[in-house]
């Protein structure tokens, strides 16, 4: 009997730690990235203007497709190795998701640190609060 009467708060207390704690596994893959921002390769390495609306459009879906930390991780990741072995042109990476009015939470960017985009995005939301006080 003692050895039950144990094992009921441990379990309570295992439960409330795995309710509590974060996940960290993305969702989304690199296949799904790379599907969703295909329509914009030819604007990215050889484009002019503004993006088409096909690449917004894959843009926009790939935002919505990101809703946690570790599928933004991911997808900055995937972005980055992509832009590097297709060589895209770094400015119209980077002002993409401006150009689709879009935040992705990380800039597109070969150069990027993935892991710590979630503080760069702080910083600039911290700037927009204070400008806005």
């Amino acid at each position: 009997m003692k050895s039950s009467s144990q094992a009921v708060p441990l379990m309570a207390i295992l439960m409330l730690v795995l309710l509590v704690s974060p996940s960290s596994v993305a969702a989304i893959t690199c296949g799904d990235v790379l599907n969703k921002i295909s329509p914009c390769v030819g604007y990215l390495m050889s484009g002019s203007g503004m993006p088409p609306p096909p690449c917004c459009a894959g843009a926009k879906a790939l935002a919505a497709s990101c809703p946690t930390t570790a599928d933004r991780q991911t997808a900055c990741g995937c972005l980055k190795t992509a832009s590097r072995s297709l060589n895209v042109n770094p400015a119209r990476a980077k002002a993409l998701p401006g150009n689709c009015q879009i935040n992705l939470g990380f800039s597109v960017d070969p150069n990027i640190d993935c892991s710590t985009y979630v503080f760069q995005l702080a910083i600039s939301l911290k700037t927009v609060l204070y400008q806005h006080i």
